[in-house]
């Protein structure tokens, strides 16, 4: 049984608090960048109390795949399927941001 979800039009929307939620990209152009693939890695390391979805334009085109993680609202950018192991392992698993691929934008020091 999978914990991916369909594409949602509402990218901010909090999930509910007990509940993490991990929002992959699908619009046009972080799916060009490969957001399938990110979307399919978070999918086959399914984690207790995170939901993963995909969900439509997050509204920050050309820096994909994005992936933004609920309800902290902890943005990442240029998300590739190799880096999905260790987002999980830090910041779902351990409750530690990745620095490196915080989105800058958002996460102006990482």
């Amino acid at each position: 049984m999978s914990n991916t979800a369909q594409p949602s039009q509402s990218p901010t929307t909090d999930p509910p608090a007990s509940l993490r939620c991990v929002r992959v990209c699908q619009n046009r152009t972080c799916k060009k960048q490969g957001a399938a693939n990110v979307l399919a890695a978070f999918a086959a390391l399914p984690v207790p109390g995170v939901m993963v979805t995909a969900s439509g334009c997050l509204g920050q085109c050309g820096n994909g795949p994005m992936v933004l993680v609920l309800p902290e609202t902890v943005w990442y950018s240029r998300v590739h399927p190799s880096e999905v192991p260790l987002l999980v392992e830090q910041h779902l698993l351990g409750d530690q941001r990745v620095r490196q691929m915080l989105y800058y934008r958002f996460h102006p020091q990482g």
